[in-house]
């Protein structure tokens, strides 16, 4: 009797079939699943951005950038802990741990000393912990705690040490300007650059004080409120991306002597200052050029990959929380003019579509 059977080219046409199947069907899986991360990301921001303003309702302001031991001359008290460079000091506490109490995180605030610095030997366990809704799903750079370094990349130690922080993937905007560590020191002259003329000012004298400097929404010891933000909190980013894949952040707040570090090197990234821990900023910036001299304006995912610049992992761009509480997926591709006005609070500027 006669078997039948598969030949071997019916076989193989199969097989061929299967698999244009197969690579058919993957690319929409995959989309699928990136679209169901994205909206995750993008509920977790709107959390925030409703703690944002159930703070200010209960404040009248928004929470600082972080909390630091306000001098003017680079000198205090011990218990401070004051970096020389910097100027940051204890307790360190930043814009994300100020919003626990309104993101049911009862149980971690029962944890916390506010009173001590975040990295007191008692706040160990709690400034540690793994907070979901500081955690965008389609990061890759990792989602656990992870050890503060120096400049040099050596763990930080004030005294219990080395000190380990829990991850954010988002970040509070400190506005164009930056002032991380070029901020802690009477004589400082800081570089203001127009952003419609590349034109120069320069002012001396900050002596700390940050906020003149900063022309966002969060910095060192910050309170804004609703009535600074004369450009209008529907065109003014407050909150965005940050992928650990580029760098590590926190929700916890800043360690002073601390250095962020690239995760991988670009011609123009490199390692900064405590602060950006927790905040990054627009650009222009006061000295940051680019290799033939042009100021940089770093919307998301531009590819000077700062440290201190927005990114993410979503394919095209990334979300920004603006400062009525509304989230937007913003293109990589935007317009540099119109980035940097959102990033101010009162320059005046503006904004066109986007």
């Amino acid at each position: 009797m006669q078997r039948r059977g598969f030949t071997l080219i019916e076989l193989l046409v199969v097989i061929a079939i299967i698999a244009v199947l197969v690579g058919l069907l993957l690319p929409a899986v995959q989309q699928a699943r990136e679209a169901a991360r994205r909206s995750a990301c993008k509920n977790n921001l709107k959390q925030i951005g409703l703690a944002m303003h159930n703070y200010h309702d209960t404040h009248s302001c928004f929470p600082p950038g972080y909390i630091s031991y306000g001098t003017r001359t680079g000198t205090g008290p011990g218990w401070a802990q004051i970096d020389p460079d910097t100027w940051d000091a204890a307790p360190g506490w930043g814009w994300a741990s100020q919003l626990l109490p309104f993101l049911e995180q009862g149980n971690l605030i029962d944890q916390i000393s506010p009173e001590l610095p975040i990295w007191a030997p008692h706040n160990a366990a709690a400034v540690a912990a793994k907070l979901p809704v500081f955690l965008c799903p389609s990061t890759s750079g990792g989602d656990e705690s992870f050890v503060v370094q120096d400049d040099a990349g050596n763990p930080v130690d004030h005294g219990s040490g080395p000190i380990r922080l829990g991850r954010s993937h988002y970040v509070a905007s400190h506005g164009q300007e930056s002032c991380w560590g070029d901020c802690g020191s009477a004589p400082t002259n800081i570089i203001f650059t127009n952003i419609y003329t590349s034109a120069t000012t320069v002012i001396s004298g900050v002596n700390g004080d940050v906020s003149k400097v900063a022309d966002g929404p969060f910095y060192r010891n910050s309170r804004t409120s609703f009535r600074d933000v004369t450009d209008g909190t529907s065109n003014t980013i407050f909150l965005g991306e940050h992928s650990s894949k580029l760098s590590e952040k926190t929700w916890a707040g800043v360690v002073p002597g601390a250095f962020t570090h690239p995760g991988f090197t670009t011609p123009e990234n490199g390692a900064d200052a405590a602060a950006t821990l927790v905040l990054v900023h627009g650009g222009p910036s006061g000295g940051e050029l680019d290799i033939t001299g042009t100021p940089i304006i770093h919307p998301v995912n531009f590819p000077t990959y700062h440290v201190g610049q927005m990114y993410s992992e979503h394919p095209g761009g990334g979300h920004i929380c603006l400062g009525d509480g509304s989230v937007r997926f913003v293109s990589e591709n935007i317009s540099l003019i119109t980035w940097a006005e959102l990033s101010s609070i009162g320059e005046g500027e503006i904004v066109g579509e986007y």
